[in-house]
C-alpha cells in the first residue's frame, strides 16, 4: 500500500471543544465504548459455565470445566490477537472511524450466532466476535490517545476516565444478560442483550462521529467502498481461521508466541531505524508487555476458575454470576482515586515509575490469591467460603488493575512512534491474548480437580494451583521493582 499515513503527520488537534477539562471527543467515545464492554462482559459472565453445562455436561463436572475453561481461554485470547490485524488495517488502510463501525457490526452479528444451541454454530459465533472485535477494540483505544498532544498532562487522567467508561459497560452487563435476562429467559437471551448492546455502540458512534472531525478518517485515496469490501473479506478470512484455532488450543498458544516475537522483533528494528532512542523505548514497551502477560493470565481467572468456584464453592445467597459485577464496580469507585493519586504523587515527587506501577500491579495480584488461599486453608478443605472473601480478592485486584491497566494504554501511546500507534496497541492487546491462553490453561488446572460433589478434592485443587500464582506475582513483581529504574532509563522521560 502506498502514501503516507495521517498518523505519520505532526500532532493535528481535534475540533475544539472541551467538557470537564477534556477534548469533548473523550466522551463520545466513552459511550460507545460502555456498550462495546457492555456486549463482551455480558456474554463473558456466561460464556465458561454455558459452554460446560451445555456442550460438555455429559462429561465430568471437573472434565468439563476443564473443555469449557480451554473454549474460554482461546476465544478471549484470539479477541485480544486480531488487535494487531485490526490496528494495522486502520493505521494503513481504512481508519480508524470505520473501523470501529465496521467491527461492531460484526461483534453483534457473532452475539446473535451464539443463541444457537449448536456447538459448531457456538464456536463459529465466537469467531465472528473474535474478527469484529480486532477491527473495534485497539482502534478505539488508539483514537483517545490521538485526542491529546505529546507531553499533555491530561492523557493519564483521560485514559482513566475512558477506563470508567470501559467499567460502567462491564458492572451492568453481567447483572442485565446473566443476572436478570440469563435466569429469566435463558442464557441464549442473554446473548442476545450482549448483542443488542452492540448494536447501540455502533450506533453511538456513527451519530455522534463528526464531532471527531479529522481524528480517525482514512486517507483521501483509501476513501470510497471499496476498502470496505477489502476488510469485510478479510473479516470472513479470520473468522475462518478462528474457528479453527478454537479447537486447536496447542497450535493456538504457538502462533501466539509466534507473532508476539515477530512483532517485537519489528517494531524494535523499525524503531532503531528510526533513531537509537526511538529503539529503545520500543524495548522498555515489549518488557513491561512481558509484566502484562502475567498480570492478565492471573487477572483473567476472574472469568473461568474463579466463576466456576463462585458457583460450586461459595456460600452466597445472591446468583455467582453477580460476583462478575464486582471488578467494574469497584473500579468505578476507585478510578477517580487512582486518577486524583498519581497527579498528588508527582508533585510530591513520589509518583512511582510506570515500571514500578507494573510491580505493584503483580504483587497486588498475588496479595488477592493469598486471600483465597488463606479462606480455602481455613476451611479445612471442606465446605464452602464466605462470598466476602471472594469478594476481597476482587477488590484487592481492582486495585492491582488501576495500577497497570489505563497507565499501560496510556504507555503505549507515549512510547510507540507516531505512525505505529494502532499496530503498537494492538501489540499490548496481542500481549493480552498471549495472557488470556495462558489463563485458560491456568483455570483448566484450577477448575478441573473436583466433580462430582468431591469439594475436598475441588478445593485443594484451586489452593495449590493460586498458591503457585501467589508465587508467581510476588518473584516477578519483585524483579520490575528491582530493575524498574534500568527499564525506565530505556523510555528516555515517559512517564
Amino acid at each position: 500500500m502506498s502514501g503516507t499515513p495521517s498518523s505519520n503527520r505532526p500532532f493535528n488537534p481535534p475540533p475544539p471543544g472541551e467538557i470537564l477539562g477534556h477534548p469533548k471527543q473523550l466522551w463520545m467515545l466513552f459511550g460507545s465504548e460502555f456498550w462495546e464492554r457492555f456486549c463482551y462482559y455480558g456474554m463473558r459472565a456466561l460464556l465458561a459455565v454455558y459452554v460446560a453445562s451445555t456442550f460438555f455436561g455429559h462429561l465430568p463436572e471437573g472434565e468439563a470445566n476443564t473443555q469449557a475453561s480451554l473454549t474460554y481461554g482461546g476465544y478471549t485470547a484470539l479477541v485480544y490477537a486480531t488487535g494487531i490485524l485490526g490496528g494495522l488495517v486502520a493505521d494503513r488502510y481504512l481508519g480508524y472511524q470505520r473501523s470501529i463501525i465496521l467491527g461492531g457490526i460484526f461483534m453483534a452479528i457473532g452475539c446473535f450466532v451464539l443463541m444457537i444451541p449448536s456447538l459448531n454454530w457456538f464456536l463459529l459465533g465466537l469467531s465472528i466476535i473474535v474478527a469484529g472485535n480486532g477491527l473495534f477494540k485497539p482502534n478505539i483505544s488508539a483514537m483517545v490517545g490521538k485526542l491529546y498532544a505529546p507531553g499533555d498532562s491530561r492523557r493519564d487522567s483521560g485514559f482513566t476516565i475512558f477506563y470508567m467508561g470501559i467499567n460502567a459497560g462491564a458492572f451492568i452487563a453481567p447483572i442485565v444478560c446473566s443476572v436478570y435476562i440469563g435466569q429469566t429467559y435463558g442464557p441464549r437471551y442473554g446473548f442476545m442483550a450482549a448483542g443488542i448492546g452492540m448494536i447501540l455502540a455502533v450506533v453511538v458512534f456513527h451519530l455522534r462521529k463528526d464531532i471527531l472531525g479529522h481524528v480517525g478518517k482514512p486517507e483521501p485515496q483509501y476513501a470510497g467502498i471499496m476498502p470496505i469490501v477489502n476488510v469485510i473479506i478479510g473479516v470472513i478470512a479470520v473468522t475462518a481461521v478462528s474457528y479453527f484455532l478454537l479447537s486447536k488450543s496447542d497450535l493456538l498458544g504457538q502462533i501466539l508466541l509466534a507473532l508476539f516475537g515477530g512483532l517485537a522483533i519489528y517494531l524494535i528494528r523499525s524503531g532503531f531505524s528510526e533513531s537509537k532512542e526511538q529503539g529503545q523505548k520500543y524495548i522498555a514497551m515489549f518488557i513491561l508487555f512481558t509484566a502484562n502477560i502475567l498480570f492478565w493470565a492471573l487477572f483473567e481467572q476472574a472469568g473461568a476458575s474463579l466463576n466456576f468456584l463462585a458457583k460450586d464453592f461459595v456460600n452466597a445467597t445472591f446468583h455467582f454470576s453477580l460476583f462478575q459485577s464486582a471488578n467494574p464496580l469497584f473500579i468505578i469507585l476507585l478510578a477517580p482515586v487512582f486518577a486524583l493519586l498519581w497527579p498528588k504523587l508527582e508533585s510530591m515527587n513520589m509518583n512511582p515509575s510506570i515500571p514500578r506501577k507494573f510491580a505493584i500491579a503483580l504483587v497486588g495480584m498475588a496479595a488477592g490469591f493469598a486471600i483465597i488461599v488463606f479462606a480455602i486453608e481455613n476451611l479445612g478443605g471442606v465446605g464452602k467460603i464466605h462470598w466476602l472473601w471472594l469478594a476481597s480478592l476482587y477488590l484487592v485486584h481492582t486495585m492491582a488493575e488501576l495500577c497497570l491497566s489505563p497507565i499501560g494504554l496510556s504507555m503505549v501511546t507515549k512510547l510507540a512512534a507516531p505512525k505505529n500507534v494502532g499496530l503498537s496497541m494492538g501489540g499490548w492487546f496481542l500481549a493480552t491474548a498471549v495472557a488470556n491462553y495462558l489463563a485458560g490453561r491456568i483455570s483448566a488446572i484450577a477448575s478441573g480437580g473436583g466433580g462430582h460433589g468431591e469439594a475436598a478434592a475441588g478445593l485443594t485443587q484451586y489452593s495449590t494451583t493460586f498458591t503457585w500464582l501467589i508465587y508467581a506475582g510476588l518473584i516477578v513483581g519483585a524483579i520490575y521493582w528491582l530493575f524498574g529504574g534500568m527499564i525506565n532509563k530505556l523510555m528516555h522521560g515517559v512517564r
